[in-house]
């Protein structure tokens, strides 16, 4: 029997494990083994809107929010998000995570959950949540913040890309949030050949941060680019910028 979408998101996700190595002052968090309901959500998450064997593109953030996926397990899904729009409630953890508002708003422009997860796979090149230790305690890190973070964490994420790959995504373009992150990996890509174009967009947390504003009008630039209906593409390397 064929393994479905969702199959082999859980499986990847139940064998997910960072062993290598990492600066001092970082430290890498795994929901799946620091929250038991993390794993019990995520799959009924993946079996709800993955439950097929379709092709999906891709779209890429950076690592995952403590408040976030690092709770939920699911990529740019809070707790709030998970239970108002997904119908599945989080007992253990109450979290509200700003990337999320702005995921969730342009997924409803978009269509709704069904519609849009039926389309799009969204992970990221590297998967756990990073933090960082600060005067204040532990802050969310991302793998690019420190040289020696992104040299030591490299080769995981090509891995975990070529991995996310394989689920059955169209590597013909890659939606990727955030300039900064684009940057990054425009260099996997160059090493590793993953995807043939690459197309950024701002990231959510920039726009509910900087832009909020501006938001309606980013939701419409995300959901042309998505559709393939954006007039004015300039291209630079094998990076799209919409």
């Amino acid at each position: 029997m064929n393994k479905t979408f969702a199959d082999q998101v859980v499986h990847f996700n139940k064998n997910l494990e960072y062993t290598g190595d990492l600066p001092e002052g970082f430290q890498v968090l795994n929901p799946y083994l620091d929250h038991p309901e993390t794993m019990e959500v995520m799959q009924k998450f993946y079996q709800k809107y993955y439950n097929d064997s379709n092709k999906r593109k891709f779209i890429i953030g950076i690592n995952p929010s403590r408040h976030g996926a690092g709770v939920t397990g699911v990529p740019f899904t809070d707790t709030k998000r998970l239970e108002s729009v997904c119908g599945i409630t989080m007992k253990s953890a109450h979290t509200h995570e700003i990337s999320s508002v702005f995921m969730y708003d342009m997924i409803e422009a978009y269509g709704g959950a069904e519609e849009f997860y039926k389309e799009f796979y969204i992970n990221s090149p590297f998967p756990l949540a990073i933090v960082r230790k600060a005067k204040t305690g532990w802050l969310n890190a991302n793998y690019y913040d420190d040289k020696k973070l992104f040299e030591d964490v490299k080769d995981f994420m090509i891995e975990s890309l070529q991995k996310h790959i394989s689920l059955n995504i169209d590597t013909s373009e890659v939606f990727i949030l955030g300039k900064k992150n684009a940057d990054f990996i425009s260099k996997l890509n160059k090493e590793a050949k993953l995807f043939d174009r690459m197309t950024v967009l701002e990231h959510p947390r920039y726009i509910q941060q900087y832009k909020l504003k501006e938001k309606e009008m980013y939701i419409d630039k995300y959901i042309l680019a998505l559709k393939n209906k954006n007039p004015l593409i300039i291209s630079r390397d094998f990076i799209t910028i919409v």
